[in-house]
């Protein structure tokens, strides 16, 4: 009776073509943010060459990463708000318009809330 231990034999499915690629610098480092992105371990021998060819042949890998143009409109108006109250903030510490029973405070935690809920209902929406 044989022994069943050892790696299970390809047959058919096995590998026997080669393709090389070459990268420049800036295109490996895209890569290596890609496979960060999947948690995956750049360094790691054997994750590279799966996570390329499983792109390549069922490319649902770019989909999952693309980002809706609302969405990326929606952190760019949400920056430029971030940007105002910075600038609104400055002047009144330049000017100390800031009196003692501001509530600057309160409004930027509802403001952070507001923006917690709203990251989680279009994380929900992606799903």
């Amino acid at each position: 009776m044989k022994s069943k231990v050892g790696r299970k034999p390809l047959g058919k499915y096995k590998r026997k073509h080669t393709v090389n690629l070459r990268f420049n610098d800036k295109e490996m480092e895209a890569i290596r943010m890609l496979l960060e992105s999947y948690n995956l371990d750049f360094k790691k021998r054997g994750v590279l060459g799966p996570f390329l060819r499983r792109m390549i042949l069922q490319n649902k890998a770019v989909l999952e990463t693309q980002i809706s143009d609302s969405f990326a409109n929606l952190t760019y108006q949400i920056n430029k708000i971030g940007t105002n109250i910075n600038q609104l903030v400055k002047v009144a510490n330049y000017k100390n318009l800031r009196s003692p029973n501001s509530k600057l405070e309160l409004e930027m935690q509802k403001s952070n809330e507001l923006i917690v809920k709203l990251f989680e209902i279009l994380d929900s929406k992606k799903e």
